[in-house]
């Protein structure tokens, strides 16, 4: 039976109608989605949807910044700086003073993705299915929180958008097959199937399909090898930790030293974690001016067993704090910390990032984040990459001084051997003006593969 030009354009006119319906859904479904994502991803750590935390509770936050007065935009502008929004608005220095910890500044997220957080925020249930009442101030506040983990870069949307081409690419090829068909241009190909039709046509263009299929096949392997690359990189990664230690209270304001609680990085190859001992030299008299840091510092004095009743006394019952790894190597890679901190005089900041200024707990800071701290290296190779040890050993010149500082003759030993070799050698080896870690031996594979 022949199907008039009139019924199928009314058909793909149903299927371009349904498609651009389902892509209206799919796009409230990804905004849904992102709102969620970002959440989870920035604020989930210090903020609850209805209940104060670390930071005040979300729920209706927006509502609440109006209704107290706050100036058109403010909100937004403290979620990307709120320093400088409790500087212009006084409703934002109010809600400045709800805790004295210090919030995390976000100027990447731009208005719409804020909004997406607050949406996803406002359309969530309240758990306790009650009013939230009595709200202090700060429980308009803003978000903020710790980047525990990385919103990815791939969304669904394309996924999505896939389906929704490949359907039209589908109909409209449908009503091609119809029209032919009814104009009758070429009657022998009336039964032929889509994959017959496909074939006879690849056949009669068997030049440009297999340059096609060449380029197809060379794209797919150059993506397989690029994306091997990516194994084992894990820039970013911050795992949850029993208590968030904020560095930047303890190195920035305190000033305390790195080597205070990492004693053993300038005698061992691990940096080692403080034992519970070394927090309590300062916490016995320390608990917290906050109920959130007085729970915090809660969990040291049960680790270490100590009651604070009367003056205070150790009980003998610990529980131990269970803190999760951050920096983790291979066991076939060598790295020793006192070689590089004592012997390469390398400053922590190089590979850990500026801790004077990390409100969040540890994580392993990307190398964009680290070239821009003043007095690091420039690499390019992401952090904890074999790419990233072999382009700072290239970079990094030996320490200045005298070469027998240490008494062992190292160094001696090494320039000696330099001097009374190929003096042409020796020269390129100071071209750039310094002894590199590679030019002694750096870039030698067993240094750092047993």
């Amino acid at each position: 039976m022949k199907i008039s030009i009139n019924q199928m354009f009314r058909s793909i006119n149903k299927w371009c109608v349904g498609a651009i319906a389902f892509l209206f859904f799919a796009g409230s479904y990804n905004a849904n989605a992102q709102g969620e994502g970002l959440f989870k991803a920035k604020c989930a750590t210090c903020h609850q949807t209805h209940k104060n935390s670390t930071g005040p509770k979300l729920f209706e936050v927006r509502k609440k910044w109006a209704d107290g007065g706050a100036k058109d935009g403010s909100i937004y502008q403290w979620v990307n700086n709120w320093q400088a929004a409790a500087a212009s608005d006084p409703y934002a220095q109010t809600v400045s003073t709800w805790a004295p910890s210090a919030m995390q500044a976000f100027p990447e997220l731009k208005k719409e993705e804020i909004d997406a957080i607050f949406d996803w925020v406002d359309a969530q249930p309240d758990p306790a299915a009650a009013p939230a009442d009595g709200a202090a101030p700060g429980d308009a506040g803003a978000v903020a929180g710790e980047e525990v983990e990385e919103e990815g870069t791939f969304s669904w949307i394309w996924i999505l958008l896939g389906i929704i081409f490949a359907v039209i690419i589908g109909a409209v090829s449908g009503v091609r097959r119809q029209l032919k068909s009814a104009l009758n241009e070429n009657p022998d190909q009336d039964e032929l199937t889509y994959s017959q039709e496909f074939r006879t046509w690849a056949w009669n263009n068997k030049l440009y399909v297999g340059l096609g299929s060449l380029v197809i096949v060379i794209c797919l392997i150059v993506s397989l090898i690029l994306s091997l690359g990516n194994i084992g990189v894990v820039e970013t990664y911050q795992p949850s930790q029993p208590i968030d230690f904020p560095h930047d209270i303890h190195t920035g304001v305190n000033g305390i030293d790195c080597k205070y609680c990492h004693n053993s990085v300038t005698k061992s190859k691990s940096a080692g974690l403080p034992s519970v001992n070394v927090c309590m030299n300062c916490h016995k008299q320390i608990n917290g001016r906050t109920p959130a840091q007085q729970e915090k510092i809660a969990k040291v004095y049960e680790a270490a067993g100590w009651s604070t009743e009367g003056s205070g006394s150790y009980t003998g019952k610990t529980k131990p704090l269970k803190w999760n790894k951050v920096h983790v190597l291979p066991d076939h890679v060598y790295f020793n910390h006192s070689q590089h901190v004592v012997v390469g005089g390398v400053d922590c900041k190089q590979c850990h990032g500026d801790m004077t200024k990390q409100k969040e707990t540890a994580r392993v800071v990307p190398v964009e984040e680290l070239n821009k701290i003043e007095g690091n290296i420039p690499l390019t190779r992401p952090t904890l990459t074999m790419g990233w040890c072999i382009e700072c050993h290239g970079e990094k010149a030996i320490q200045e001084g005298p070469l027998d500082g240490k008494k062992d003759g190292y160094y001696d030993e090494i320039h000696r051997r330099l001097l009374n070799n190929d003096k042409s050698l020796y020269n390129k080896y100071l071209e750039d003006g310094k002894v590199t870690v590679k030019e002694l031996g750096g870039w030698e594979c067993a240094k750092c593969h047993y």
